[in-house]
């Protein structure tokens, strides 16, 4: 019974961690209608930038978030002006194949332009593993759980509570209503992926802390883009939601399935709930049915 706590509870952990990565997918969705399949190369970016700023320029865990932030926000308004400007208007495929030759193009030149720098991101405190009601907890993971929680809070309240979170929803509804108001469209894009560059940042960083991080990171956006569709793409609620049944469904599938059947069926089991809650209900358990008119 403890073992089975402990893999709910682990599961749970990295849920959260998993839910503040899928929301760097819903957020630009909900604003454009567009899929960032190059999210896991943005997340190695930004935690490969906090790194930069520990190891390369000296200046601590703070700097380096503080450096990584400005650096993804950077890259995020060139990408907004130099490529999604020309793009404008352009079909869904076009756009996705951009965000998918981006991600290579991140891969290669940070392989470059990282080189010699350590990948990890040294935790600046040691911390203990935790026993609750018998449970082993990991410190680590209950951390960047923590964290990762008051952003999604934040974040949520930013798209609910502010100005510029209500016309990036009435972008999302409709984007010519939305011109039509006097809401422009390039700022509002440019603002979206700034968010994406910011949490890229964290979330890269929090899975370092718990994983190691290094290049690796950029295999978590294909991990979690099961996720994304299980809960619907344009839902906050479900994304978080999905990450949390995922996170747990990995955990279980890890401790139970995995020693009879052989390691690794836990990294393929959310892509068999992907496939099954496909034939169900394609736009995702908590996603928003689309009526077009005849």
């Amino acid at each position: 019974m403890e073992f089975l706590a402990f893999l709910v509870v682990d599961g749970l952990l990295v849920g959260a961690i998993y839910a503040l990565v899928a929301l760097a997918f819903v957020v630009v969705y909900k604003a454009s209608g567009m899929i960032n399949f190059a999210v896991g190369e943005w997340m190695m970016l930004g935690s490969r930038m906090v790194a930069a700023g520990v190891h390369g320029l000296g200046v601590g865990l703070g700097g380096g978030l503080v450096f990584a932030c400005v650096g993804m926000v950077a890259v995020a308004m060139a990408f907004t002006r130099v490529v999604l400007r020309q793009l404008f208007s352009q079909s869904l495929l076009t756009l996705i194949m951009v965000t998918i030759g981006l991600g290579i193009f991140m891969r290669g030149s940070a392989a470059l332009v990282f080189a010699g720098l350590p990948g990890g991101i040294a935790r600046p405190l040691p911390l203990e593993p935790l026993t609750v009601l018998g449970v082993p907890v990991s410190a680590e993971k209950l951390v960047a759980a923590a964290i990762a929680g008051a952003c999604i809070v934040a974040l949520s309240w930013f798209f609910r509570g502010s100005r510029t979170g209500l016309a990036l929803r009435a972008i999302a509804n409709d984007q010519q209503v939305a011109m039509s108001v006097g809401i422009d469209l390039h700022r509002h894009f440019a603002i979206t992926w700034g968010l994406v560059g910011v949490l890229s940042v964290l979330a890269g960083t929090l899975w370092s802390f718990v994983t190691g991080g290094g290049f690796g990171v950029e295999l978590l956006g294909l991990k979690v883009f099961p996720i994304v569709i299980v809960g619907g793409l344009d839902s906050f609620p479900g994304t978080i939601v999905g990450a949390f049944a995922i996170g747990i469904l990995e955990s279980l599938t890890a401790g139970y399935v995995d020693p009879v059947v052989g390691g690794g069926f836990s990294h393929v089991a959310s892509y068999v709930v992907l496939i099954a809650t496909l034939f169900v209900r394609p736009y995702g358990l908590f996603g928003r049915t689309e009526i077009e008119p005849r």
